[in-house]
């Protein structure tokens, strides 16, 4: 397995919103130095949706100011990068999930996040089918 380090501390080039020196697209997928970087296991709602701009707009908020370090697996969907992110050493998937913006991704995490789902997540946020 391939196991890579990306590390900020400086503002980013993108075309997204901006959080402290590292760039959120959306609550699971951020840009770090340039990056871009799908939260390993993170099942966030779609932007199109209240949910997913709630979600976001609490990922920026969560890492303004941090430095954020991501371990990425060596696996790439779309145009990003998959792995896990840590803002100030406290994972970032594991944050949104217990914050209740987002839902455990188990085909992906291997059910790493499911005991941090808190009850009123699962009833309002849809999972992904490819979570089920």
């Amino acid at each position: 397995m391939n196991i890579f380090l990306v590390a900020v501390a400086i503002a980013l080039p993108a075309t997204t919103a901006q959080a402290g020196g590292t760039y959120v697209r959306d609550a699971d997928t951020i840009v770090v130095d340039g990056t871009p970087v799908r939260l390993n296991g993170v099942d966030a709602p779609e932007l199109g949706t209240q949910s997913g701009q709630n979600a976001k707009r609490w990922m920026i908020n969560y890492l303004a100011g941090k430095t954020v370090d991501c371990d990425l697996n060596g696996e790439r969907t779309h145009d990003r990068w998959v792995g896990i992110c840590y803002a100030d050493g406290e994972d970032v998937g594991a944050a949104v999930i217990a914050a209740g913006h987002a839902l455990d991704c188990a085909r992906y995490s291997g059910g790493r996040y499911q005991h941090l789902e808190i009850p009123a997540a699962k009833s309002r946020l849809r999972r992904a089918r490819y979570c089920r």
